[in-house]
C-alpha cells in the first residue's frame, strides 16, 4: 500500500501542528487561530453586528471580499480576527 499524500489521510491520523518560538518572539499572524465575527459573538455574547463594527476598521483584521463596489451593489466582506487582535481590543476595551 503506498503512503503517499494521496492515502495520507486514510491510511494515518494527522498530528496537530505544533511551533516552538525563541523565549520573547510572537506567533506568526498566518499560522494563530482568526475568528469569525459569528464566534467572537458567541465567545463575548454580543451581537454579530456589534464585533463587525468593533473590528471592521483594526489593523491586523483580514478583510476578504470587495469593498467600495462602484456597480451600486451592496459590499460584501468577510471578516477573520486574529486571536492577538482579539486579544487586544478585549484589553483596550477593559479598561
Amino acid at each position: 500500500m503506498l503512503n503517499g499524500p494521496a492515502t495520507l489521510g486514510r491510511t494515518q491520523e494527522r498530528q496537530p501542528l505544533s511551533v516552538s518560538l525563541p523565549s520573547g518572539a510572537s506567533l506568526n499572524p498566518v499560522l494563530e487561530q482568526h475568528f469569525t465575527p459569528q464566534e467572537l459573538a458567541q465567545l463575548w455574547r454580543l451581537d454579530e453586528s456589534t464585533i463587525r463594527r468593533l473590528f471592521q476598521d483594526e489593523p491586523g483584521v483580514l478583510k476578504l471580499g470587495k469593498a467600495n463596489r462602484r456597480d451600486g451593489k451592496r459590499d460584501y466582506v468577510s471578516l477573520r480576527i486574529p486571536a492577538s487582535v482579539a486579544f487586544r481590543v478585549h484589553q483596550e476595551r477593559s479598561r
